[in-house]
C-alpha cells in the first residue's frame, strides 16, 4: 500500500467526518518515517550533514550542548519507529537556536510603529499592536523565518507578513546550517509534532511549552536530497487533498440544496391536495438517499410532523365522521371529568380569541383550542416539594427526552406528598408531559409507564380525551404549528415561560378520528425509516473509520487491528 493507493480509495472511506484532517496527518507521519519518497543510496548521509551542522553551531558562538558520542548513543532511542539506513536523530537544539520573543507591558503597546506578532495573529486576531522600541535583531522575525507559537494556540509557521517584533509566546528558529537543513523539512516535523508538543505542555486556563523541552524534541533527520524530495511530496499531496476537499465540499452543498429545496416545497402550502400528495410522496422517498447529516434528519421530522397537521400524509376519505361531530362528544366528556375531578377548565368561550387559523384544514377536518382536545391541561404543584431519598418518583424538565419520559437519575418525594395531590396533578400513562420553562421549552413526551410519578411546576400535564387519538395529539405537540405558537406566547427573559391559559387556547387542527389512526400509523412508518438513516448514517461513519484505519495501517507495513480484515478486503 502506498500513498497513491490510499488516495485512489479515498472516496471510500470519506464518509469518516475526520477523513480528510486524519489524511493529512498520515501523509506527514509517513514522511517523517521514510515512507513517503525512495532512499536513494546515492544520498549523502544524514550523520555527515548533522557535523557540519555541529560545527556551524560552534562558530557561531552557540554553545554546544551534544557531542558526538552521546548522539549516537540517542539515536534513535527517543523515536517509537525505525528509521532508514542513512538518516539519524539530533535533538532540536543541535539544529536550530530556540529564540524567546519580548514580554511587553499594556503601556508599550501602541497605535504605530513596528507591528508585534502575537500568537492570536498567527491564528484567529486581526487585531494588531505596535511598539517603538529598538530592539536586538534576534528580537524581529522577517519574511522566512521559522517560528512556533507555544501558548495557548500552538504550531509553526513560516512567517511571511514583513518585519515585526514577536511575542514572547513566540519562538523564532533559525537554522545553524541553512545549506545543511531543510527549512521547510524542520517545519513539517513541527507541524506533524504539534500535537504532542501541546500535550506535553503545562497549564490548565492557558497551556505553555517549555524552552527546554522544546529543545530537547528529537529530530528524525534524512539525508538532505531527501529532505528536499520530502517536502515536494508533501506539497503535491496537500494540493490533492485541499482538491478532494473542495470536491466533498461542492458535493455537500448540492446535496444540501437539494434537501433544502424538497424541504421548502414540502413545506408550502399546494393549490391542489391530490397532486401535492403525489409530490410528497415522492420527496419522502427520494430525501432518505439525499440526506447525509443529523440536522438534515432532523428537518426531515419536522417536515413529516408538519404535513401530517395539514392533512397532507394521508388521503382524506369522505366516509369519516366529521371532525365536528368528534368534538361534541369529546366536549362532554370534558365537562364530565372536570365536573368529577374539580378541575381548572377553561372552556373555549372563555378564552381570548385566537387569531385566524394560518392555513384551510382539509374537509371533514375542523380547527379546535387545546383545551377543546383534553380533559384537563395543568402542572405539576407550585409549592416545592419535599425531598427523599425514596419514595415516589419526581420528574423536572431534564426527564423528558424525545418524545418518551426517562427516569434515569430522577429525583423522589416522600409517598405521604404523592397522596395529597389532586387527581388532576398526577400524570397517568398515556398523558403528555409538555415543558413550559426555560430554553428547552415545547418539548413534548408521552407517559408509556405505569409507574406512579409527579412532577415539577415547570411541565404542563394534558390528559388527551379518551375519544381523540393520544398518538395525534403528541405529534401535534410536537409540531412546529404549536411549537410556533409557544414562542410568541412566552413571557419573560431571563427565564421563558409558557403560561397555562395561552397554552390552552393554542389552534389546533382535528382531523376525523379514523384519519387520526391513520396519520399516526404514517407517521411511526416515516419515523422509523428516519431512525433507520440515523443508524445507516452512524454506521456509514463506523465503517469508513475502520476501513480509514485499515488503510492506514497497511500503508504503514503494520498489521491490522484485529476485526478489521473484513472491512479492509471490502475495499481492496
Amino acid at each position: 500500500m502506498n500513498a497513491e493507493r490510499l488516495l485512489a480509495l479515498f472516496e471510500r472511506i470519506s464518509a469518516a467526518p475526520d477523513a480528510i484532517p486524519r489524511l493529512r496527518r498520515f501523509i506527514l507521519g509517513l514522511a517523517l518515517r521514510g515512507k513517503l519518497v525512495e532512499q536513494d543510496p546515492e544520498d549523502e548521509p544524514a550523520e555527515e550533514q548533522l557535523e557540519r551542522i555541529i560545527e556551524a553551531k560552534i562558530l557561531l558562538g552557540r554553545k554546544e550542548r551534544t557531542t558526538k558520542s552521546k548522539r549516537s548513543e540517542s539515536s534513535g532511542e527517543s523515536l517509537d519507529f525505525p528509521l532508514p539506513t542513512q538518516w539519524a536523530t539530533a535533538p532540536l537544539a543541535d539544529l536550530a537556536t530556540v529564540l524567546n520573543g519580548r514580554a511587553y507591558k499594556q503601556s508599550e503597546l501602541l497605535d504605530a510603529g513596528t507591528p508585534v506578532l502575537r500568537v492570536g495573529n498567527l491564528f484567529t486576531s486581526n487585531k494588531w499592536y505596535y511598539s517603538d522600541l529598538e530592539l536586538e535583531e534576534d528580537k524581529y522575525c522577517n519574511n522566512g523565518d521559522l517560528i512556533f507559537a507555544w501558548s495557548a494556540s500552538f504550531g509553526p509557521f513560516i512567517w511571511n507578513g514583513g518585519r515585526a517584533i514577536y511575542h514572547y509566546h513566540i519562538w523564532k528558529l533559525p537554522l545553524h546550517s541553512p545549506a545543511d537543513l531543510s527549512r521547510d523539512y524542520l517545519y513539517l516535523y513541527l507541524l506533524n509534532k504539534t500535537d504532542e508538543i501541546k500535550a506535553s505542555g503545562h497549564g490548565i486556563s492557558m497551556v505553555h511549552m517549555t524552552k527546554e523541552k522544546m529543545e530537547q524534541l528529537e529530530v528524525p533527520l534524512p539525508p538532505l536530497a531527501e529532505q528536499h524530495r520530502i517536502v515536494a511530496k508533501v506539497d503535491e499531496l496537500m494540493a490533492l487533498c485541499d482538491q478532494l476537499e473542495a470536491a466533498r465540499q461542492e458535493r455537500r452543498q448540492v446535496q444540501q440544496r437539494l434537501v433544502a429545496a424538497s424541504l421548502q416545497r414540502l413545506n408550502q402550502p399546494a393549490e391542489d391536495p391530490d397532486t401535492f400528495r403525489q409530490q410528497a410522496g415522492f420527496a419522502l422517498e427520494v430525501l432518505p438517499r439525499l440526506t447525509t447529516s443529523a440536522a438534515e434528519i432532523k428537518h426531515l421530522r419536522q417536515t413529516i410532523l408538519n404535513l401530517a397537521v395539514r392533512g397532507k400524509l394521508v388521503a382524506q376519505d369522505p366516509e369519516d365522521e366529521l371532525a365536528e361531530e368528534l368534538l361534541r362528544r369529546v366536549g362532554f366528556e370534558i365537562e364530565a371529568y372536570s365536573a368529577i375531578h374539580k378541575s381548572p377548565h377553561d372552556a373555549a368561550s372563555k378564552i381570548k380569541a385566537p387569531n385566524e387559523p394560518p392555513f384551510p384544514c382539509p374537509r371533514g377536518w375542523a380547527w379546535a383550542q387545546l383545551c377543546s382536545l383534553f380533559r384537563v391541561i395543568t402542572d405539576g404543584d407550585h409549592q416545592p416539594p419535599p425531598k427523599s431519598n425514596e419514595g415516589i418518583a419526581f420528574l423536572t424538565i431534564g426527564n423528558i427526552t424525545g418524545s418518551r419520559v426517562d427516569f434515569t437519575s430522577c429525583r423522589f418525594v416522600p409517598e405521604s406528598y404523592f397522596k395529597q395531590l389532586a387527581a388532576y396533578r398526577v400524570p397517568e400513562s398515556g398523558d403528555i408531559l409538555y415543558s413550559v420553562v426555560g430554553a428547552t421549552y415545547g418539548r413534548a413526551a408521552i407517559v408509556d409507564a405505569d409507574r406512579p410519578f409527579c412532577v415539577q411546576r415547570h411541565i404542563a400535564i394534558l390528559k388527551p380525551a379518551l375519544n381523540l387519538d393520544s398518538g395525534y395529539l403528541l405529534l401535534l405537540m410536537r409540531s412546529g404549528l404549536i411549537y410556533g405558537q409557544a414562542t410568541a406566547s412566552l413571557t419573560g427573559s431571563a427565564q421563558p415561560t409558557i403560561a397555562l391559559k395561552p397554552l390552552r387556547g393554542f389552534l389546533a387542527p382535528l382531523p376525523p378520528l379514523a384519519e387520526q389512526h391513520r396519520i399516526v400509523a404514517k407517521v411511526d412508518a416515516l419515523m422509523a425509516l428516519c431512525d433507520q438513516l440515523e443508524q445507516q448514517l452512524n454506521a456509514g461513519e463506523q465503517l469508513s473509520r475502520k476501513l480509514l484505519e485499515a488503510v492506514l495501517q497497511e500503508a504503514l507495513g503494520g498489521r491490522l487491528p484485529s476485526g478489521q480484515e473484513e472491512s479492509h478486503a471490502a475495499i481492496v
